[in-house]
């Protein structure tokens, strides 16, 4: 980006690289987040450009109020920017203005009493039943070599029949998973938190045929879950071995490894499983993380009352 063709004095111009560089530098933000809050905070100078009627300098910046930061959003609402833009738009301009108060350059209070715009809560898309015990299937599973289908139909086994993460599943190590009359097993989710799960006799079923089949020693030490060249298995191609699936069964672009999990909790509670309970075989830190499955569980519900009852 050439600053120089940016709407704003010197001063501002040089005060914004350097906090960019910062951002770039000494926090070790990711390429995509940087390029965005680069993005965001231009479009912010050529909207305050235009709304003061010349180029801002740091001046300017130091003297804005709340209603010029709405006034800001209210703009990128009517150019069609979505919800969750805008409060990355908003999360940028508070991000620089905070940076530039710590320099002793302005005043981040205007950014830090504006709210941000309130985020759609986003309900996760569960599989039904059936299709859920499909995609587990080894059977159904979609490649030449068989320890390869049976790796597959295991992992998935695990997101869908506990409850596991992409990446608690593929954590586990070869000694995981050997003993049958195991109820339980311990496993470390985000923040390194370790939460027990229950263990069901298919998921050992499904675990004990991949081991029967796979080619690489899966002795205590090394990875259980292996790629096709014996590293461990990553995410990747368990996610791209997903989306051929649900092409061959005719499952909607949702049907992800992810959306097993998301079908775990919504049937246990559809079930009678109470939130608390399903709280901590997730392993979320907070409830309300977890309620957002009642929603899910009324949606459809409410499907199938407006498909089946004669006044719907």
């Amino acid at each position: 980006m050439n600053q120089a063709l940016l709407p704003a004095r010197p001063d501002l111009i040089a005060a914004r690289k350097a906090w960019l560089d910062k951002l770039a530098g000494e926090r070790r933000l990711a390429a995509n987040t940087v390029e965005a809050y680069e993005r965001d905070t231009r479009q912010f100078l050529h909207f305050l450009a235009d709304h003061q009627g010349g180029a801002p300098g740091l001046k300017q910046v130091a003297d804005l109020k709340p209603m010029d930061l709405r006034a800001f959003l209210t703009r990128r609402r009517a150019q069609g920017v979505g919800t969750r833009t805008l409060g990355r738009n908003l999360a940028a301009v508070r991000s620089f203005l905070r940076y530039l108060e710590k320099e002793g350059l302005a005043n981040a209070a205007a950014a830090t009493a504006m709210r941000a715009p309130r985020q759609p809560k986003s309900l996760p898309k569960p599989l039904t039943a059936g299709d859920a015990v499909r995609t587990v299937d080894v059977d159904e599973q979609l490649n030449d070599q068989p320890w390869i289908r049976a790796r597959n139909a295991a992992v998935l086994t695990l997101l869908y029949g506990c409850g596991l993460r992409i990446g608690e599943a593929l954590a586990l190590d070869g000694g995981d998973l050997r003993d049958p009359s195991a109820r339980s097993i311990a496993v470390t989710g985000k923040g390194g938190k370790t939460r027990m799960v229950p263990l069901l006799p298919v998921v050992f079923e499904a675990v004990d045929a991949y081991r029967d089949l796979c080619p690489y020693d899966l002795s205590a030490g090394t990875p259980l879950f292996r790629g096709a060249r014996g590293g461990a298995l990553q995410p990747a191609v368990l996610q791209r071995d997903m989306r051929r699936l649900r092409g061959a069964l005719g499952l909607p672009d949702t049907a992800t490894p992810h959306a097993l999990r998301h079908s775990f909790a919504t049937h246990l509670l559809g079930s009678g499983g109470d939130l608390r309970t399903i709280q901590e075989l997730l392993g979320h830190a907070s409830l309300s993380t977890t309620q957002v499955y009642t929603g899910v569980d009324a949606e459809r519900l409410l499907e199938a009352w407006r498909a089946a009852h004669p006044r719907a």
